[in-house]
């Protein structure tokens, strides 16, 4: 099965690049640091160090190695992410798919939270709850991220099932007096697996982007290590205004650009292995 799925996935070689770029970093991101434990010790004399054999990505202000902290600083940040995507895909699939199927009452109710949240612009609404909860952990940042990035996704699955529930197969298991769950986990959910998959993919993206934007205004305390702290603080030191000190502002930069050109182009092979349309010529 697994080995079908990868053969299915090369047929897009930009798609499955994205797919093992993204499985490479993901797994350095929890793997290195048993490795390359992080380097919190000053060195004075090392301060902004040009990328050499010892230090292949430079120095920071501190003298510390920016490639030690590179690798051990994706874990919460991919976390967080992955957790938020996982969570507003889970709602807007949930609340989507009940809203077509039940109408009535529950389907207006259901709209018109979606709309009221996306009448409220979401970054600045973050920054608001970040400055009135103190954001410590990761886990408690995925749910704020996820409580506010489901509706747009919650509005496109109902839309997806209300064309969904009028197909020959859904009407006739309904009329076999079928249960809500069976129409939606058997019936329908699989034919609108590859919108969610790519969808939660995007979630992820955009969830990347609100928490080191978070990070790097300050919002959030720099309670543990990672990418965008990394960027907050190289900003911070001026790193921007000096050659020597450039690599510790674009190193992160260029990690998180790349995860995210990856997850994006993983969607590609995605839509391959979800869609079984575009498998008609196996």
């Amino acid at each position: 099965m697994l080995l079908r799925s990868l053969k299915i996935m090369t047929r897009n070689r930009m798609g499955f690049f994205g797919f093992i770029m993204v499985t490479l970093i993901i797994l350095t991101a929890y793997v290195a640091p048993l490795f390359v434990p992080l380097d919190n010790s000053a060195h004075v004399e090392a301060i902004y160090e040009a990328p050499s054999r010892a230090h292949p990505l430079g120095t920071d202000y501190q003298g510390r190695d920016n490639l030690s902290q590179i690798l051990n600083g994706g874990r919460d940040i991919i976390y967080v992410s992955a957790l938020a995507a996982a969570l507003s895909a889970l709602i807007a699939v949930v609340l989507g798919s009940l809203a077509a199927l039940l109408g009535g009452v529950f389907n207006s109710l259901a709209v018109s939270l979606a709309e009221m949240v996306l009448t409220i612009p979401h970054f600045p609404l973050l920054i608001v709850v970040a400055g009135f909860l103190r954001l410590t952990r990761p886990t408690s940042l995925a749910l704020i991220l996820a409580a506010v990035s489901w509706a747009g996704l919650m509005l496109a699955i109902r839309s997806q099932v209300l064309s969904l529930k009028e197909r020959e197969y859904v009407q006739a298991a309904r009329c076999l007096g079928l249960p809500i769950r069976h129409l939606l986990f058997k019936e329908i959910l699989p034919n609108m697996m590859s919108y969610v998959v790519i969808s939660f993919v995007l979630a992820m993206t955009h969830a990347m982007y609100a928490q080191v934007g978070l990070i790097f205004l300050g919002i959030i305390p720099l309670a543990s290590h990672n990418w965008g702290v990394m960027i907050s603080l190289a900003w911070g030191q001026g790193a921007i205004f000096s050659k020597d000190s450039s690599w510790y502002l674009l190193a992160p930069i260029a990690v998180v650009a790349l995860l995210q050109f990856s997850l994006v182009s993983m969607t590609r092979s995605l839509d391959e292995l979800f869609n079984p349309r575009l498998r008609t010529g196996e």
